[in-house]
């Protein structure tokens, strides 16, 4: 997976995942290992392709959510406005393509994003969607957010 902040990226042969350098890792209860996610590590291209389990059905935690929870399909052919959600969110490019524009102190960076890839920000995190032609995108955030 691509970090924001970060610009030193690894693979690791076990999982099959692009990670930063600095990057903990935790064990799995099947032997194998998966990023420890920090807050340093915040807004992130999540790509299905980059992930491969040391079994069936190992996960990749992405977000967990507290409260109401809104998981909603989107159609879109025109950007978003920049906003910072009042939690996290996790969007899924279903089709199309989505350039993610993000703000941090670090300044301004932009995630191409396919069919099949997934952005995750924490609450707090300034981004907006610029979808490539039309876009469906399914987003998952708390209740109530922009």
């Amino acid at each position: 997976m691509r970090l924001l902040v970060l610009s030193i990226i690894i693979v690791d042969p076990a999982i099959g995942s692009r990670l930063p350098a600095q990057c903990k890792m935790r064990s799995l209860a099947s032997g194998g290992k998966m990023p420890l996610v920090t807050k340093e590590m915040v807004m992130r291209k999540i790509a299905p392709e980059d992930f491969t389990g040391t079994r069936a059905w190992d996960a990749l935690d992405i977000e967990r959510f507290t409260g109401a929870t809104t998981v909603r399909l989107h159609w879109t052919d025109k950007p978003y406005k920049w906003h910072v959600n009042d939690g996290p969110e996790v969007f899924v490019v279903l089709e199309g393509g989505v350039e993610m524009h993000c703000r941090s102190e670090a300044g301004t960076s932009m995630f191409k994003l396919a069919s099949g890839d997934i952005f995750h920000a924490e609450a707090g995190d300034e981004h907006v969607a610029h979808p490539v032609g039309c876009a469906r995108v399914l987003v998952i955030e708390q209740e109530g957010s922009v």
